[in-house]
């Protein structure tokens, strides 16, 4: 169907540092990050959904963010990143 979008059913995100090193990963936010989504003027995850979504503070440096589908799932993914206060 042209148009559509289609989405993994669950995605798994993983932070690498610049020496490429895993820093950290989710496949299901939690709903203690909320207020998060907030504070930065983001859209609201739905409550029990499998997408991924990470709060974190890094030092200073480059970053990769890479989206996978879980067990080999396919489909779309959007990144937004944000400075929190």
């Amino acid at each position: 169907m042209i148009g559509s979008v289609t989405s993994a059913a669950a995605a798994l995100k993983a932070i690498y540092n610049a020496s490429g090193v895993k820093v950290a990963e989710n496949d299901n936010w939690n709903a203690s990050l909320a207020p998060a989504f907030t504070i930065v003027a983001a859209f609201n995850l739905t409550p029990n959904s499998l997408d991924s979504a990470l709060v974190m503070t890094l030092p200073p440096g480059a970053y990769t963010a890479q989206v996978s589908g879980v067990s080999g799932a396919t489909g779309e993914a959007l990144i937004e990143i944000y400075e929190l206060p």
